[in-house]
């Protein structure tokens, strides 16, 4: 067993022992669950060197036999592409934990498991090499959210969370049809043999090719969420605890931007070149109409939910520009959204705790109640908004630079979001935390506690390093995505 395997297994180990805790021992399920989280993270950390040294191949592989037939196999691995979400899964865990630490009362001990399993589910997806096994942790990573949502979360709970798996769940059926459909045609499950077998032309899949494409690029765009198919995205935000809405936002999201680069780029080549002028398309109205929409909300996490239709679809749209540079900022993008809109959504959530308010009309003068919260909000709403120093510039500008190499109506039109994301997010810092105090602020709102500086200092510090040293982060990024480019070049041809 590597350290792969044990940074893999730890989290599921720690569900099952925590649901093995008696229920009423509150303070040891949470001290438990925190424990094992950061451990995890601590020991995720051990994986960067190795990937570092070779970031275009894969590090800590295990590749074992675990069903005989059909010949499933536990294969996992890690390159540059996938360890920095790994790291981020792992860094918002415990994160979440305290978070949740004073707010979560009813069934503690299913909600701290829960969130184990979610962290399983996600690493899962991130590291596995058979396309079987990511299906298991795809839908391992379901479970536990939709149960957040449900359990967890506000009025319309149960609303928001049986439209999240039904909209998810649709996705995952044609990606499963799929993967039958290329088991029986290859003989395996197993990715890069499958990418092998292309590149040496003993697989083709002749017209097949575009409906499979479309199989898994559906299931991934719903998870993005790619507009037209982000309508289950505000409601679960809106409805989940702010626990659920940060691991939902900044991590579950990325499943899907990472499918579309780990799995339709180097499989479906032409099929992903031949669609591409629609995507970006779908791509470009997502980011425009996700600001829109965010402008006029007068819900403070449904603003923040709509902002992420809008970031998410640069992810997209540097995704299929097929340059070295669009899918650099693409994957970048990745985990700034991962950084800043967690830290919003855990920000917002501290309002709302303080206050029992989602809706910005209701507040007012928070910055003068509380002026550190104002002031990790300011800097968190300049990072989504993209300002230079800070995370999502980089991001933004490196997908921007990309669509310009193919088609500049293309960046002009990105940029309007950018644009936009400035009036809606200052709109609200403005409304929220500045002006007159309203009552309601004036006698609920304090400011932070020791445990809520452990939760968002963390990340304030992650958006200035990110945005003033993304070399910290990019090299492995970079060669991976070559990697990924030239294998896309080779199996097109």
């Amino acid at each position: 067993m590597n350290l792969l395997d044990i940074v893999l297994a730890l989290p599921a180990i720690g569900f099952v022992a925590a649901l093995l805790l008696p229920k009423d021992q509150t303070n040891l399920i949470r001290n438990f669950v925190l424990f094992v989280s950061v451990l995890t993270f601590v020991l995720s950390l051990g994986l960067i060197g190795s990937v570092l040294d070779s970031p275009a191949k894969m590090a800590f592989e295990t590749n074992a036999s675990w069903i005989q037939y059909p010949a499933i196999r536990y294969h996992v691995g890690i390159d540059g592409l996938s360890l920095w979400l790994v790291i981020l899964t792992t860094f918002l865990t415990p994160i979440c934990v305290l978070v949740s630490w004073k707010y979560i009362q009813k069934s503690v001990k299913l909600f701290y498991a829960l969130m184990l399993l979610l962290m399983v589910g996600c690493i899962g997806v991130f590291v596995a090499l058979d396309l079987f096994l990511f299906y298991v942790f795809w839908e391992v990573s379901l479970v536990p959210m939709y149960f957040l949502v449900g359990i967890w979360g506000h009025e319309k709970r149960i609303y928001a969370a049986v439209k999240f798996f039904l909209f998810t769940m649709a996705g995952s059926v044609l990606m499963l049809g799929a993967i039958i459909w290329l088991y029986n045609k290859s003989g395996t499950f197993d990715l890069p043999l499958l990418v092998d077998m292309m590149a040496k032309g003993r697989l083709t899949l002749g017209d097949a090719q575009n409906w499979l494409f479309l199989a898994f690029f559906i299931a991934f765009a719903i998870k993005v969420p790619l507009f037209p198919l982000h309508t289950w995205l505000p409601d679960a935000h809106g409805e989940a605890p702010t626990a659920g809405s940060v691991m939902l936002a900044s991590v579950m999201l990325k499943l899907g931007c990472y499918g579309l680069v780990r799995i339709c780029l180097p499989l479906f080549p032409e099929a992903s070149h031949a669609n591409a002028g629609w995507i970006n398309g779908l791509a470009i109205a997502g980011i425009i109409y996700g600001a829109l929409v965010a402008m006029v909300q007068p819900n403070m996490k449904r603003l923040v939910a709509y902002s992420s239709v809008s970031h998410l679809g640069f992810v997209v749209l540097g995704i299929f520009t097929f340059t070295q540079i669009g899918l650099d900022g693409a994957v970048y993008q990745m985990l700034n959204h991962g950084i800043s809109t967690g830290a919003l959504f855990i920000l917002v959530g501290y309002v709302y705790e303080r206050t029992h308010s989602l809706e910005i009309k209701d507040h007012g003068g928070v910055g003068t109640a509380a002026p550190w919260l104002s002031s990790a909000f300011v800097i968190t709403a300049l990072a989504s908004v993209g300002l230079p120093l800070l995370n999502n510039f980089v991001g933004e500008f490196l997908v921007l630079q990309g669509v310009a190499q193919v088609n500049f109506a293309y960046t002009v039109l990105a940029a309007l979001g950018v644009i936009f994301s400035a009036v809606y997010m200052l709109w609200m810092v403005q409304r929220v935390f500045y002006g007159e105090m309203s009552d309601q602020v004036k006698h609920r709102v304090s400011d932070f506690v020791p445990r809520e500086y452990a939760t968002v200092v963390p990340l304030v510090i992650m958006m200035v390093w990110m945005g003033v040293y993304s070399g910290s982060f990019l090299p492995p990024i970079t060669a991976s995505n070559a990697q990924t480019l030239v294998m896309e070049h080779s199996n097109a041809r």
